[in-house]
């Protein structure tokens, strides 16, 4: 069975976390101190937005849905979806039947966010292409973007694309998954 491809476009404080322990984002730079950095590129390069129900929960509390896309939020519980997000709907399951399912969907190329969720991916070897901006910041602990790799699985290697950095500090480097 076909599956859909899966990516990562995430930014971290140099000391590897995605968040602070209770899940807040106030190390982030604003957005008026930000340019685009190829987020709407990137965005514009996916079809469905894959998430974690804490990152879900996190990105609500912003107030407007910033996400024109489809979203799947993974969950093994459930999650409230409220009615105003047409567009969004709740997933479980392992990674690879969730491409699938995805791909039976008709998507091609998922966006995947979320600690947990990418973490996830990625010891299961689907994530083809992962973005990371790395902030300035140190912020001592958090949620970390990598976790262990499962059992006594193998280095998992990458291949540096690119690398690019921004006036505000922002360096933002670009891999390929090798297979």
């Amino acid at each position: 069975m076909s599956m859909c491809k899966a990516a990562v476009f995430i930014a971290t404080s140099l000391d590897g976390f995605i968040a602070r322990p209770n899940g807040d984002l106030d190390w982030l730079p604003a957005a008026n101190e930000r340019e685009d950095m190829g987020y709407a590129d990137f965005i514009n390069s996916v079809d469905v937005l894959v998430m974690g129900r804490h990152t879900f929960e996190k990105v609500l509390e912003f107030g407007d849905w910033p996400y024109q896309l489809p979203v799947r939020v993974l969950s093994r519980r459930g999650v409230q979806v409220p009615q105003a997000l047409e567009n969004v709907s709740v997933m479980s399951g392992e990674p690879q039947l969730l491409l699938e399912a995805l791909a039976a969907e008709g998507f091609k190329h998922a966006y995947v966010d979320g600690g947990e969720t990418i973490q996830a991916f990625l010891a299961d070897g689907l994530i083809e292409r992962l973005i990371v901006t790395h902030v300035p910041v140190l912020i001592g602990s958090g949620l970390r973007l990598f976790g262990p790799l499962p059992g006594q699985a193998p280095t998992v290697r990458w291949r540096h694309q690119k690398t690019l950095s921004w006036s505000n500090g922002l360096v933002q480097s670009h891999y390929a998954f090798i297979s």
